[in-house]
């Protein structure tokens, strides 16, 4: 048996803030029910049982939402309490949440703390940028907030990473938000691509705005946010970049640890409130239920829409796979080959991608001899 990664909604899409980016808000209307409802205790007892009887070695537990913290403290106490009773196995437990912040008060950060959770913390950049977009429903910044919580969480030792929706404005201020990580001391960070949500959503009824991404802004932003960052890597005082230690590895041999950049969908499992079950974040859908909490993980994974999903994920776009950057692209995540009615082609994002790996590629492949020089190739390589 694997070891084994579960994304938790315990709140479903119930959310204390109205991003406008929002993609899981555009996804869940397109659902019969848009909330599923907050999980209920005896559905979390379960899932930990389940859990617990399908990993081996090392099982993670990652709440997202939605807001997460919604579920309330105690919630994630009975958690902790329940792991504990059901873990016969000795597996290493591990549990992420990733908030908008707002609820984390000192209560919230030493319970965080005491229990080792890694934190992931969403965060756009400065003031004037975070608070373009990531709004509460009065319509207010949440900037403020969200560095209070920053506060919280290092005075009790919480691990905790910042992740930032890279938006058309944003792409072009890459050096301003890189100096804001470098000046608050962000040692690890994550970029994720604002997607035009309001085009893919069948029912979904907000306004559209400036904020998703060009593929040709986005290259540019990862080409100034690399130099900076490699040049300030050569000299040991560089943030962890996701992606960018990703591709580190692969130049390397090994494979990417963000799903996404493998080519490949790996099927990990999304609970729901109501304790539905669905492949992936992304395909929280009706068609894509796989089941429900109480049937074994073991059966799910190798149920028909299971192995469909997978299949379906690969990369067959001839194109794309002759491109020769396709041994660090893959084509990238299924999502951003989709065109929001089910068929898929290019990457969105491929004119940007082009731009940066043509940018980089040299500089990648060194970091690459450098993770070979610290570990060695990969067995089979």
């Amino acid at each position: 048996m694997p070891a084994a990664s579960i994304l938790i909604k315990p709140a479903s899409s119930n959310c204390n803030m109205d991003c406008k980016y929002c993609f899981y808000k555009v996804l869940s209307s397109n659902r019969e029910e848009y909330d599923k409802g907050f999980m209920s205790i005896d559905t979390l007892e379960t899932l930990v049982k389940e859990g617990i009887r399908y990993a081996d070695g090392l099982l993670t537990f990652a709440f997202q939402g939605g807001e997460p913290t919604l579920a309330g403290i105690d919630f994630y106490k009975k958690l902790i309490e329940l792991q504990k009773k059901y873990n016969d196995k000795n597996l290493i437990i591990e549990n992420t949440i990733q908030t908008n912040g707002l609820l984390i008060d000192k209560e919230w950060a030493q319970f965080l703390g005491e229990n080792h959770f890694l934190v992931g913390l969403s965060l756009d950049g400065p003031r004037k940028i975070n608070d373009n977009y990531r709004v509460d429903y009065n319509k207010n910044g949440t900037f403020e907030r969200i560095m209070s919580a920053i506060n919280y969480l290092r005075e009790y030792n919480v691990d905790f990473n910042i992740l930032t929706v890279v938006t058309e404005e944003l792409a072009g201020k890459a050096g301003y938000l890189y100096k804001f990580y470098k000046r608050n001391k962000f040692e690890y960070v994550q970029f994720i691509p604002c997607m035009d949500e309001v085009n893919r959503g069948k029912e979904c009824e907000r306004q559209k705005t400036d904020a998703p991404v060009t593929a040709l802004s986005y290259g540019k932003f990862l080409c100034e946010i690399f130099d900076l960052w490699y040049d300030d890597f050569m000299n040991g005082d560089a943030p962890d970049i996701r992606m960018f230690s990703n591709l580190a590895q692969m130049a390397a041999g090994y494979p990417a640890e963000e799903c996404g950049m493998n080519g490949c969908c790996s099927c990990y499992f999304v609970v729901e409130g109501d304790g539905s079950i669905y492949p992936c974040d992304f395909f929280c859908t009706d068609e894509w239920k796989l089941g429900e909490v109480g049937q074994p993980f073991s059966e799910l994974i190798q149920s028909d829409k299971a192995i469909c999903f997978t299949e379906n994920s690969m990369t067959d776009n001839e194109k794309c796979k002759e491109c020769r950057h396709f041994s660090l692209c893959h084509g990238g995540c299924r999502r951003w080959r989709e065109d929001g009615t089910g068929h898929e082609g290019i990457n969105r994002l491929c004119e940007g991608y082009q731009l940066f790996f043509d940018h980089t590629k040299d500089r990648i492949k060194e970091l690459g001899n450098i993770i070979i020089r610290r570990m060695g190739r990969p067995s089979g390589v």
